[in-house]
């Protein structure tokens, strides 16, 4: 059912706001100062946080089942077409439930904290206004995604989304490093995109529709609950699938991501943590009415899930780049979300989303203060020591640490444990889902105390003299803004910085508890916006909690085992013994993927590119079209030899046609007889 209440009204705001922010800043923000610039780009944001939290409280104060509203995005006005061709009809409309309205508290929440973070870290940079352009216009496209009431303003939303990730990560794209990574985020995510199209036109051929819900009860989620064979069921949602696996760098499409950090700080923290990965997450758990009735696909995405969290937390044993860990550890965590969309826990799924949005975006600012104290130095080799130095930025990414180790009671035990504890009692795979997970679950806890262990605890390293005045250190992978004008050594953050840093780490501590298992008001939120699935924990709760905190404390411990002994060089291994070692050295190289396809596509496709243009484009098909021309120019040449302008060789012309004529009439003549 869907209601319609006075709060809904004020939705076009939400998206609205971040829109006239990136237009002001599009057209004055180079005339204008760095603190206005700034302060109206983060303005923008926490006022869609007021909106949506306003929006919620009235969604909230009716009873469950009239918890959906579905309203225009543009102010004032009636819901009316979009598009309207034929059968083919969308709205540029708004739906309102709790997981379109959750996903715009991450949004603008998380969302005007990095901005915040940004106004500071971003500082000394001379393009600060175009900064600040982009990152408004993400804020607009990732509201549109999550808000739109039909698939294909989704997918608006979800291109538009791509297009920002490609301006900010490449935004030093004097820097070929960086605009390669812009660039190779654009392609790969093409790549999901097809798999996008096509399942937006495969739930249009089923039903007809692109809405979700409508009054009738006619939208393609409403018809898809009533039932529909599996076969297309798992045709529409292994199509969207691809098209998640590519946006939430799922295995082989996760290749992007990595590379993304080449990116500003405060970009990783929003984009690649908080917001734009997780969109994939959101896209199955809305169409989730379609998902639950193809087992195959259930599989599919529970698999590919799971595996992409071992891989990806195998490579980021031994990854020294403080935002490559984190980057690697991002592409894990999102292995677990579709692990639990898998299973049909799409609750739990976005609980971990939700979660995760506060200790990851909390741990990449972090890394970005540790960075901005280090004068842009990322290579957690030369870190060392910094407890002391900057103890708000530690004692912050401590409480990250332990979120995201899963120490209860914070944040990242509740929502990882939740998505173990459902897919343990998933039918014929439950046990070996478990048993991954867990062990997935003990390195993440090793390798996030590794990265405690070599940037905090472990000896100093650094040499503060080393650092020049612009920031760029000597490391190849530093970040042109991350110390501008801070030649004096090692220095905590500014308080725009730390700010946002001590709220995150306040949501990180205590965000999880609105999931605990006993009353699991999350879960109970979210009920109208998912399908009803059975899932269920192979034994009790307590007992699957006391288990994730061994696997916690073990990792935990393992890591203090090893590290505390090589205090001074935070090295457990030689230079010799990491190039004798099989493992260090698959795990070092990424396990060979990018490699591989660096020499598949780049080299190899780029050789086969080369080739056919070379043979078919320019030999064979201008050969051909040159060929012709060329016969074409020859014989107008001919013709235009005639074309003399003298009355007398027309007059001979026109003699000799006559003379051919009747030459030709009297041996047709003699012929015959």
């Amino acid at each position: 059912m869907i209601y319609q209440f006075a709060q809904a009204n004020l939705v076009w705001l939400i998206p609205g706001l971040p829109l006239l922010g990136f237009l002001f800043h599009a057209f004055l923000g180079k005339r204008m100062g760095k603190s206005v610039v700034g302060g109206i780009a983060t303005a923008v944001v926490f006022a869609s946080f007021a909106i949506s939290v306003y929006v919620l409280m009235g969604l909230m104060s009716h009873p469950e089942e009239l918890r959906r509203a579905q309203v225009s995005l543009l102010p004032g006005s009636d819901l009316t077409p979009w598009i309207e061709i034929g059968a083919f009809k969308v709205n540029y409309g708004a739906l309102i439930d709790p997981l379109s309205m959750l996903m715009c508290l991450i949004i603008t929440g998380v969302g005007g904290l990095i901005h915040l973070y940004a106004v500071g870290y971003m500082a000394q940079d001379k393009d600060f206004s175009r900064f600040f352009t982009y990152l408004n216009l993400f804020i607009f496209f990732m509201l549109t995604l999550v808000l739109g009431d039909n698939l294909l303003l989704m997918f608006v939303g979800w291109e538009g989304v791509g297009l920002c990730s490609y301006l900010l990560i490449s935004f030093w794209f004097e820097d070929t490093e960086n605009s390669k990574a812009g660039n190779k985020a654009f392609i790969v995510n093409r790549i999901g995109d097809v798999g996008f199209a096509l399942g937006v036109m495969a739930v249009f051929a089923t039903f007809g529709t692109l809405t979700y819900h409508t009054p009738q009860g006619s939208g393609f989620l409403d018809l898809a609950a009533k039932g529909i064979a599996p076969a297309i069921a798992t045709a529409i949602g292994l199509l969207l699938f691809v098209g998640a696996c590519g946006k939430s760098a799922q295995f082989p499409l996760h290749v992007w991501l990595p590379d993304a950090m080449a990116g500003p700080t405060p970009v990783s923290a929003l984009i690649h943590a908080a917001t734009m990965v997780t969109a994939g997450v959101v896209m199955i758990t809305r169409v989730s009415p379609i998902i639950v009735q193809s087992p195959i696909a259930m599989t599919v995405i529970a698999v590919v899930g799971l595996f992409t969290a071992v891989f990806a937390a195998t490579i980021a044993l031994t990854q020294n780049d403080i935002k490559k860990v984190l980057a690697y550890s991002t592409v894990s965590q999102l292995g677990f979300m579709f692990l639990g969309c898998g299973v049909g826990a799409f609750s739990a799924g976005m609980f971990h989303v939700t979660t995760h949005a506060f200790f990851k975006a909390l741990l990449f600012l972090g890394a970005g203060s540790v960075i901005h104290a280090l004068s842009g130095e990322q290579d957690m080799r030369k870190m060392g020591g910094l407890a002391k130095r900057i103890p708000i930025t530690y004692w912050t990414m401590v409480i990250g640490w332990l979120a995201i180790c899963g120490v209860p009671p914070f944040a990242g035990f509740w929502s990882k444990d939740e998505i173990l504890g459902l897919a343990s009692g998933a039918p014929s795979w439950g046990v070996v889902y478990y048993v991954v997970g867990l062990a997935t679950a003990v390195m993440t806890a090793f390798y996030m105390t590794r990265l405690m262990y070599k940037t905090f605890w472990t000896k100093q390293r650094f040499v503060e003299a080393g650092h020049d005045a612009h920031g760029h250190g000597d490391h190849a992978d530093t970040e042109p803004d991350a110390g501008h004008g801070h030649g004096h050594g090692v220095h905590e953050s500014p308080p725009k910085m730390w700010i946002p840093l001590a709220v995150l780490a306040v949501l990180s501590a205590i965000g999880g508890l609105i999931g605990t298992p006993w009353a699991n008001k999350f879960e109970h939120f979210l009920e109208p916006s998912i399908a009803k699935h059975e899932a269920h924990h192979l034994f009790a709760p307590n007992i699957g909690l006391l288990i994730g905190v061994f696997a916690a404390a073990a990792g935990i411990l393992l890591g203090r085992a090893l590290y505390s002994k090589k205090m001074e060089t935070g090295e457990l291994l030689t230079a010799e013994e990491k190039a004798k070692n099989p493992l260090y050295q698959g795990s070092a190289n990424l396990w060979y993927i990018d490699g591989w396809a660096y020499r598949t596509f780049v080299i190899w496709g780029g050789g086969f590119a080369t080739a056919v243009w070379q043979w078919i484009d320019k030999i064979l098909i201008d050969g051909m079209v040159n060929a012709v021309a060329a016969v074409i120019g020859f014989t107008s040449e001919l013709f235009r030899r005639v074309q003399t302008g003298y009355i007398r060789a027309y007059a001979m012309s026109m003699l000799v046609g006559v003379v051919l004529v009747v030459a030709g009439l009297l041996l047709g003549s003699l012929g015959k007889h």
